[in-house]
Protein backbone atom coordinates (compact mmCIF):
# COMPACT_ATOMS: atom_id res chain seq x y z
CA UNK A 1 0.00 0.00 0.00
CA UNK A 2 1.27 3.46 -0.84
CA UNK A 3 0.15 7.04 -1.31
CA UNK A 4 1.32 8.98 -4.36
CA UNK A 5 0.90 12.77 -4.47
CA UNK A 6 1.76 15.09 -7.36
CA UNK A 7 -0.22 18.32 -7.11
CA UNK A 8 -0.14 22.04 -7.75
CA UNK A 9 -2.36 24.73 -6.25
CA UNK A 10 -2.22 28.53 -6.32
CA UNK A 11 -3.64 30.82 -3.64
CA UNK A 12 -3.09 34.44 -4.65
CA UNK A 13 0.66 34.94 -4.91
CA UNK A 14 1.38 31.61 -3.17
CA UNK A 15 2.02 28.55 -5.35
CA UNK A 16 2.11 25.02 -3.93
CA UNK A 17 3.97 22.36 -5.90
CA UNK A 18 4.64 19.05 -4.16
CA UNK A 19 5.37 15.53 -5.36
CA UNK A 20 6.08 12.51 -3.16
CA UNK A 21 5.10 8.93 -2.48
CA UNK A 22 5.06 6.80 0.65
CA UNK A 23 6.34 3.56 -0.86
CA UNK A 24 8.73 2.09 1.75
CA UNK A 25 8.69 5.47 3.51
CA UNK A 26 7.56 4.34 6.96
CA UNK A 27 6.16 7.35 8.78
CA UNK A 28 6.69 10.25 6.36
CA UNK A 29 7.11 13.83 7.59
CA UNK A 30 6.30 17.00 5.70
CA UNK A 31 8.67 19.41 7.39
CA UNK A 32 8.82 23.14 6.84
CA UNK A 33 8.22 26.56 8.38
CA UNK A 34 4.77 28.00 9.00
CA UNK A 35 2.98 29.05 5.83
CA UNK A 36 5.02 26.86 3.46
CA UNK A 37 2.06 24.70 2.32
CA UNK A 38 2.30 21.63 4.58
CA UNK A 39 -1.25 21.74 5.92
CA UNK A 40 -2.65 22.64 2.50
CA UNK A 41 -1.04 19.48 1.14
CA UNK A 42 -2.84 17.37 3.76
CA UNK A 43 -6.14 19.09 3.00
CA UNK A 44 -5.74 18.27 -0.68
CA UNK A 45 -5.08 14.61 0.14
CA UNK A 46 -8.10 14.46 2.45
CA UNK A 47 -10.37 16.15 -0.09
CA UNK A 48 -11.00 19.23 2.04
CA UNK A 49 -9.25 21.38 -0.58
CA UNK A 50 -9.06 20.81 -4.33
CA UNK A 51 -5.71 21.12 -6.16
CA UNK A 52 -5.64 23.10 -9.39
CA UNK A 53 -3.91 20.23 -11.16
CA UNK A 54 -2.16 16.94 -10.54
CA UNK A 55 -2.94 13.48 -9.26
CA UNK A 56 -3.41 11.72 -5.90
CA UNK A 57 -3.48 7.91 -5.76
CA UNK A 58 -3.92 5.76 -2.65
CA UNK A 59 -3.28 2.02 -2.91
CA UNK A 60 -4.14 2.06 -6.60
CA UNK A 61 -7.35 4.09 -6.11
CA UNK A 62 -7.38 7.46 -7.82
CA UNK A 63 -8.56 10.05 -5.29
CA UNK A 64 -7.91 13.03 -7.53
CA UNK A 65 -6.90 13.43 -11.16
CA UNK A 66 -7.37 16.83 -12.78
CA UNK A 67 -6.91 15.52 -16.33
CA UNK A 68 -9.46 12.71 -15.84
CA UNK A 69 -11.77 14.96 -13.79
CA UNK A 70 -11.72 12.61 -10.80
CA UNK A 71 -12.24 14.20 -7.38
CA UNK A 72 -13.59 11.80 -4.75
CA UNK A 73 -15.41 13.38 -1.80
CA UNK A 74 -13.67 13.10 1.60
CA UNK A 75 -15.97 10.35 2.87
CA UNK A 76 -14.96 8.08 -0.03
CA UNK A 77 -11.20 8.50 0.31
CA UNK A 78 -10.59 6.24 3.36
CA UNK A 79 -8.38 8.94 4.87
CA UNK A 80 -8.07 9.64 8.60
CA UNK A 81 -7.28 13.32 9.19
CA UNK A 82 -6.21 14.63 12.61
CA UNK A 83 -6.79 18.39 12.51
CA UNK A 84 -4.65 20.76 14.57
CA UNK A 85 -7.63 21.58 16.81
CA UNK A 86 -8.88 17.94 16.68
CA UNK A 87 -12.30 19.06 15.25
CA UNK A 88 -14.36 17.08 17.76
CA UNK A 89 -18.11 17.68 17.80
CA UNK A 90 -18.47 19.95 20.87
CA UNK A 91 -22.08 18.98 21.65
CA UNK A 92 -21.40 15.24 21.50
CA UNK A 93 -19.88 12.92 24.09
CA UNK A 94 -16.69 10.92 23.58
CA UNK A 95 -18.81 7.88 22.82
CA UNK A 96 -20.93 9.67 20.21
CA UNK A 97 -17.89 11.33 18.63
CA UNK A 98 -16.22 7.97 18.12
CA UNK A 99 -19.38 6.11 17.13
CA UNK A 100 -20.17 8.74 14.48
CA UNK A 101 -16.96 7.83 12.67
CA UNK A 102 -18.03 4.17 12.41
CA UNK A 103 -20.88 4.93 10.01
CA UNK A 104 -19.20 3.13 7.10
CA UNK A 105 -19.06 -0.17 9.01
CA UNK A 106 -21.92 -2.69 9.04
CA UNK A 107 -24.49 -1.61 11.61
CA UNK A 108 -23.93 -4.65 13.84
CA UNK A 109 -20.16 -3.92 14.07
CA UNK A 110 -20.22 -0.21 14.88
CA UNK A 111 -20.57 -0.27 18.66
CA UNK A 112 -17.96 -3.01 19.10
CA UNK A 113 -15.52 -1.08 16.90
CA UNK A 114 -16.14 2.12 18.87
CA UNK A 115 -15.59 0.34 22.20
CA UNK A 116 -12.35 -1.17 20.89
CA UNK A 117 -11.05 2.22 19.70
CA UNK A 118 -11.92 3.82 23.06
CA UNK A 119 -10.09 1.02 24.87
CA UNK A 120 -7.01 1.34 22.65
CA UNK A 121 -6.89 5.09 23.29
CA UNK A 122 -7.37 4.59 27.06
CA UNK A 123 -10.60 6.57 27.24
CA UNK A 124 -12.60 4.12 29.36
CA UNK A 125 -14.65 5.99 31.93
CA UNK A 126 -14.76 9.14 29.81
CA UNK A 127 -17.37 7.97 27.32
CA UNK A 128 -19.99 10.40 28.64
CA UNK A 129 -17.73 13.46 28.69
CA UNK A 130 -17.93 16.21 26.10
CA UNK A 131 -14.75 17.68 24.53
CA UNK A 132 -14.83 20.76 26.80
CA UNK A 133 -14.61 18.45 29.81
CA UNK A 134 -11.47 16.71 28.53
CA UNK A 135 -7.81 17.67 28.88
CA UNK A 136 -5.79 18.45 25.76
CA UNK A 137 -4.29 14.97 25.79
CA UNK A 138 -7.69 13.31 26.21
CA UNK A 139 -9.07 15.35 23.32
CA UNK A 140 -6.25 14.16 21.09
CA UNK A 141 -6.82 10.54 22.09
CA UNK A 142 -10.52 10.94 21.36
CA UNK A 143 -9.71 12.33 17.92
CA UNK A 144 -7.34 9.41 17.28
CA UNK A 145 -10.01 6.92 18.42
CA UNK A 146 -12.40 8.51 15.94
CA UNK A 147 -9.82 8.08 13.19
CA UNK A 148 -9.01 4.46 14.04
CA UNK A 149 -12.65 3.36 14.20
CA UNK A 150 -13.10 4.48 10.59
CA UNK A 151 -10.35 2.03 9.52
CA UNK A 152 -8.54 4.40 7.16
CA UNK A 153 -5.89 3.43 4.63
CA UNK A 154 -3.79 6.47 5.54
CA UNK A 155 -3.55 8.71 8.61
CA UNK A 156 -2.75 12.39 8.15
CA UNK A 157 -1.49 14.23 11.24
CA UNK A 158 -1.48 18.03 11.09
CA UNK A 159 0.82 19.44 13.80
CA UNK A 160 -0.53 16.93 16.37
CA UNK A 161 1.24 18.51 19.36
CA UNK A 162 0.96 22.22 18.57
CA UNK A 163 -1.76 22.86 21.17
CA UNK A 164 -0.01 21.04 24.03
CA UNK A 165 2.52 22.11 26.67
CA UNK A 166 6.01 20.62 26.74
CA UNK A 167 5.50 17.86 29.32
CA UNK A 168 2.15 16.68 27.93
CA UNK A 169 3.57 16.85 24.42
CA UNK A 170 6.35 14.44 25.37
CA UNK A 171 3.89 11.99 26.94
CA UNK A 172 1.55 12.02 23.96
CA UNK A 173 4.43 11.79 21.53
CA UNK A 174 5.42 8.43 23.03
CA UNK A 175 1.81 7.27 22.99
CA UNK A 176 1.37 8.34 19.38
CA UNK A 177 4.55 6.49 18.39
CA UNK A 178 3.03 3.29 19.78
CA UNK A 179 -0.27 3.92 18.01
CA UNK A 180 1.39 4.56 14.66
CA UNK A 181 3.60 1.50 15.11
CA UNK A 182 0.50 -0.68 15.46
CA UNK A 183 -1.28 0.95 12.50
CA UNK A 184 -0.85 -1.02 9.29
CA UNK A 185 -1.45 1.79 6.81
CA UNK A 186 0.35 4.86 5.54
CA UNK A 187 1.14 7.80 7.84
CA UNK A 188 1.97 11.39 6.85
CA UNK A 189 2.83 13.82 9.65
CA UNK A 190 3.06 17.59 9.21
CA UNK A 191 5.34 19.52 11.55
CA UNK A 192 7.71 22.46 11.83
CA UNK A 193 9.44 20.84 14.84
CA UNK A 194 12.58 19.05 13.71
CA UNK A 195 13.09 17.19 17.00
CA UNK A 196 9.55 15.84 16.90
CA UNK A 197 10.05 14.69 13.32
CA UNK A 198 13.36 13.03 14.14
CA UNK A 199 11.80 10.97 16.94
CA UNK A 200 8.58 9.98 15.17
CA UNK A 201 9.36 9.71 11.46
CA UNK A 202 11.45 7.52 9.17
CA UNK A 203 11.58 9.73 6.07
CA UNK A 204 10.97 13.39 5.34
CA UNK A 205 10.03 15.78 2.54
CA UNK A 206 11.12 19.34 3.20
CA UNK A 207 8.68 21.98 1.94
CA UNK A 208 9.91 25.54 1.47
CA UNK A 209 7.88 28.41 -0.01
CA UNK A 210 5.37 25.94 -1.43
CA UNK A 211 7.92 23.72 -3.17
CA UNK A 212 8.47 20.18 -2.00
CA UNK A 213 11.93 18.63 -2.10
CA UNK A 214 12.65 14.96 -2.85
CA UNK A 215 12.04 12.51 -0.02
CA UNK A 216 15.11 11.57 2.03
CA UNK A 217 15.84 9.48 5.10
CA UNK A 218 15.47 11.23 8.42
CA UNK A 219 19.14 10.68 9.32
CA UNK A 220 20.28 12.15 6.01
CA UNK A 221 18.37 15.34 6.75
CA UNK A 222 20.37 15.90 9.92
CA UNK A 223 23.72 14.41 8.93
CA UNK A 224 24.07 15.58 5.32
CA UNK A 225 21.28 17.84 4.04
CA UNK A 226 21.77 18.76 0.40
CA UNK A 227 19.79 21.98 0.10
CA UNK A 228 19.80 25.29 1.92
CA UNK A 229 16.16 24.89 2.94
CA UNK A 230 16.80 21.41 4.36
CA UNK A 231 19.83 22.60 6.34
CA UNK A 232 17.97 25.56 7.83
CA UNK A 233 14.85 23.63 8.82
CA UNK A 234 17.03 20.89 10.36
CA UNK A 235 18.58 23.49 12.68
CA UNK A 236 21.87 24.43 11.00
CA UNK A 237 22.81 27.80 12.50
CA UNK A 238 25.90 28.59 10.41
CA UNK A 239 25.42 29.21 6.69
CA UNK A 240 27.67 31.12 4.30
CA UNK A 241 27.47 31.93 0.63
CA UNK A 242 29.95 29.62 -1.06
CA UNK A 243 31.38 28.56 -4.40
CA UNK A 244 33.37 25.45 -5.45
CA UNK A 245 37.15 25.95 -5.68
CA UNK A 246 38.22 22.58 -7.00
CA UNK A 247 37.46 19.07 -5.85
CA UNK A 248 36.38 19.01 -2.22
CA UNK A 249 36.97 22.76 -1.68
CA UNK A 250 34.46 25.51 -0.94
CA UNK A 251 35.24 29.21 -0.79
CA UNK A 252 32.99 30.52 2.01
CA UNK A 253 32.50 34.20 1.30
CA UNK A 254 30.84 35.25 4.54
CA UNK A 255 33.53 33.60 6.67
CA UNK A 256 36.52 34.55 4.51
CA UNK A 257 37.92 31.00 4.33
CA UNK A 258 38.25 28.08 1.96
CA UNK A 259 37.16 24.84 3.60
CA UNK A 260 37.65 21.22 2.68
CA UNK A 261 34.70 18.84 2.60
CA UNK A 262 34.31 15.13 1.97
CA UNK A 263 31.01 15.74 0.14
CA UNK A 264 30.48 16.67 -3.54
CA UNK A 265 30.66 20.43 -4.11
CA UNK A 266 29.27 20.69 -7.64
CA UNK A 267 26.46 23.28 -7.87
CA UNK A 268 26.98 24.31 -4.25
CA UNK A 269 25.83 27.85 -3.53
CA UNK A 270 26.21 27.76 0.25
CA UNK A 271 28.12 25.97 2.98
CA UNK A 272 26.72 24.91 6.32
CA UNK A 273 28.33 24.00 9.65
CA UNK A 274 26.34 22.93 12.68
CA UNK A 275 27.14 24.94 15.81
CA UNK A 276 28.15 21.89 17.86
CA UNK A 277 30.54 20.62 15.16
CA UNK A 278 32.99 23.47 15.77
CA UNK A 279 35.96 22.77 18.04
CA UNK A 280 38.43 25.05 19.77
CA UNK A 281 41.93 24.94 18.26
CA UNK A 282 44.24 27.04 20.49
CA UNK A 283 47.37 26.23 18.46
CA UNK A 284 45.86 28.14 15.52
CA UNK A 285 45.69 31.34 17.56
CA UNK A 286 49.30 30.90 18.59
CA UNK A 287 50.40 31.20 14.94
CA UNK A 288 50.59 34.94 14.43
CA UNK A 289 50.87 34.63 10.62
CA UNK A 290 47.63 32.65 10.34
CA UNK A 291 45.39 34.07 7.61
CA UNK A 292 41.92 33.12 6.54
CA UNK A 293 43.24 31.26 3.48
CA UNK A 294 45.82 29.30 5.45
CA UNK A 295 43.25 28.51 8.09
CA UNK A 296 40.97 27.19 5.38
CA UNK A 297 43.61 24.73 4.16
CA UNK A 298 43.47 23.05 7.56
CA UNK A 299 39.76 23.71 8.09
CA UNK A 300 40.62 26.27 10.72
CA UNK A 301 38.69 29.51 11.04
CA UNK A 302 40.29 32.41 12.90
CA UNK A 303 38.07 35.03 14.49
CA UNK A 304 37.23 37.08 17.55
CA UNK A 305 34.62 36.48 20.22
CA UNK A 306 31.95 39.17 19.92
CA UNK A 307 29.21 37.84 22.18
CA UNK A 308 28.62 35.07 24.73
CA UNK A 309 25.11 33.82 25.45
CA UNK A 310 24.41 31.49 28.35
CA UNK A 311 21.77 28.94 27.42
CA UNK A 312 20.11 26.41 29.74
CA UNK A 313 22.67 23.65 29.48
CA UNK A 314 25.26 25.07 27.08
CA UNK A 315 27.12 28.23 26.14
CA UNK A 316 26.65 29.91 22.76
CA UNK A 317 29.63 31.92 21.54
CA UNK A 318 29.29 34.25 18.56
CA UNK A 319 32.59 34.57 16.68
CA UNK A 320 33.28 37.31 14.10
CA UNK A 321 35.16 35.80 11.13
CA UNK A 322 37.61 37.38 8.65
CA UNK A 323 34.84 37.54 6.05
CA UNK A 324 32.71 39.72 8.30
CA UNK A 325 30.09 37.08 9.02
CA UNK A 326 29.52 35.48 12.40
CA UNK A 327 29.75 31.85 13.44
CA UNK A 328 27.59 30.40 16.17
CA UNK A 329 29.69 28.04 18.31
CA UNK A 330 27.89 25.93 20.89
CA UNK A 331 29.73 24.05 23.64
CA UNK A 332 29.24 22.73 27.14
CA UNK A 333 29.40 25.27 29.95
CA UNK A 334 32.44 23.64 31.56
CA UNK A 335 34.28 23.57 28.24
CA UNK A 336 33.63 27.28 27.67
CA UNK A 337 34.98 28.20 31.10
CA UNK A 338 38.23 26.44 30.20
CA UNK A 339 38.44 28.17 26.80
CA UNK A 340 37.65 31.59 28.28
CA UNK A 341 40.55 31.37 30.73
CA UNK A 342 43.01 31.02 27.83
CA UNK A 343 41.68 33.90 25.73
CA UNK A 344 43.65 37.12 25.41
CA UNK A 345 42.26 40.62 25.84
CA UNK A 346 41.48 40.82 22.11
CA UNK A 347 39.27 37.72 22.29
CA UNK A 348 41.01 36.04 19.35
CA UNK A 349 40.03 32.43 18.91
CA UNK A 350 40.55 29.71 16.32
CA UNK A 351 37.91 27.13 15.52
CA UNK A 352 38.36 23.83 13.71
CA UNK A 353 35.81 21.81 11.77
CA UNK A 354 36.29 18.35 10.27
CA UNK A 355 35.91 18.11 6.46
CA UNK A 356 33.10 15.57 6.98
CA UNK A 357 31.16 18.23 8.91
CA UNK A 358 31.26 20.90 6.19
CA UNK A 359 27.99 20.65 4.24
CA UNK A 360 27.83 21.87 0.61
CA UNK A 361 24.30 23.17 -0.06
CA UNK A 362 22.32 24.14 -3.13
CA UNK A 363 19.77 26.92 -2.89
CA UNK A 364 16.85 24.85 -4.20
CA UNK A 365 15.80 21.28 -4.96
CA UNK A 366 16.01 21.74 -8.73
CA UNK A 367 19.67 22.75 -8.52
CA UNK A 368 20.27 19.69 -6.36
CA UNK A 369 18.76 17.45 -9.04
CA UNK A 370 21.31 18.82 -11.53
CA UNK A 371 24.09 17.11 -9.60
CA UNK A 372 23.01 13.87 -11.23
CA UNK A 373 23.42 15.31 -14.75
CA UNK A 374 26.91 14.70 -16.24
CA UNK A 375 28.85 17.81 -17.17
CA UNK A 376 28.96 18.46 -20.95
Amino acid sequence: MSLSVDIRKRLGDFALEVSFDTQDAGVLALLGPSGCGKSMTLKCIAGVERPDSGRIVLDGRVLFDSSARVDLPPQERHVGYLFQNYALFPNMSVWKNVLAAAHALPRDQREAAARDAIRRMRLEGLEGHRPAELSGGQQQRCAMARILVSRPDVILLDEPFSALDGYLRWQLEMELADTLGAFGGEVVLVSHNRDEVYRLCDTVCVISDGRGEPRIGIRELFEAPRTLAAALISGCKNVSRAAPRGEGLLRCEDWGVTLRTTLPVRNATHAGIRAHYLRHCPEGVATSSLTAERAGEKNLIAGAVERVIESTFSTIVMVRTPGGGSLRWELQKGEWRSVREGLGADGRVCLAVAPADVMPLTDDARAEAMKEVPAP
